[in-house]
């Protein structure tokens, strides 16, 4: 047999391939086999692989993931999240694109797991997605809500649409009359739709900084800190 060739004695390399039926056990084994590079997400007990990412998703992403970074630097108790795995029971590990959590130390619902995953539902989920027909704000809305994360936000590429939802009460939050989304989990962080659909860092970067200054905000920083164990 020539060096290199393959006995048919051998076991084939287990490996994952889309559309996958699974639970998160078998899912996670087999994920930990794969090249460093690859991803996938279990939602449902179904394997889903991401297409490609695309430069408006990644600049609209790192934008957002400042002003979630800026939000929790001021807000000592909560942390920020990106592209981290996330189990949330036995048919679900995903990969969102960021969190914004309140740490378990603070009262948070979440925890670190030993080998350093992030299990149970964080307070916020963002995903970035090209369009509204995407799996983000259908099926993984409805696994997320099922977990018990508490806003979910959407932010579309095409058409540029920002959706923000309280799961608890099963509505869709809407921006005031200045065009700013105001959280109801995290008081203080305030986003402007079309400033971040348009990478205008200007009224962003004014929104939150509003927000970080509100009585409510510093309410919120203290009942943290009350709830620090």
């Amino acid at each position: 047999m020539a060096t290199g060739a393959r006995s048919l004695e051998e076991p084939h390399p287990v490996r994952l391939y889309n559309g996958d039926c699974m639970m998160r056990e078998e899912f996670h084994r087999i994920y930990d086999q794969m090249p460093e590079d690859y991803r996938a997400e279990l939602i449902a007990g179904i394997v889903f692989e991401p297409s490609p990412v695309s430069y408006g998703h990644g600049t609209c992403h790192s934008r957002l993931t400042y002003l979630l970074e800026t939000y929790s630097a001021s807000t000592f108790g909560t942390e920020v999240a990106g592209d981290a795995t996330l189990i949330l029971g036995d048919e679900d590990e995903m990969q969102p694109d960021l969190m914004l959590r309140i740490t378990d130390t603070h009262g948070g619902q979440s925890h670190i797991t030993e080998y350093g995953y992030i299990a149970g539902a964080p307070e916020l989920v963002a995903e970035v997605a090209y369009s509204s027909r995407a799996i983000d704000l259908h099926l993984k809305k409805e696994r997320y809500a099922l977990a018990g994360a508490v806003e979910y936000i959407v932010v579309c590429l095409n058409p540029k649409c920002m959706y923000w939802f309280d799961l608890r009460s099963g509505t869709q939050l809407r921006p005031d009359s200045k065009g700013v989304f105001r959280s109801r989990i995290f008081p203080g962080l305030w986003i402007h739709e079309k400033g971040l659909l348009d990478l205008d860092h200007g009224p962003t970067s004014r929104a939150l900084e509003h927000g970080l200054k509100t009585a409510e905000h510093g309410m919120f920083v203290a009942a943290l800190a009350a709830a620090a164990q």
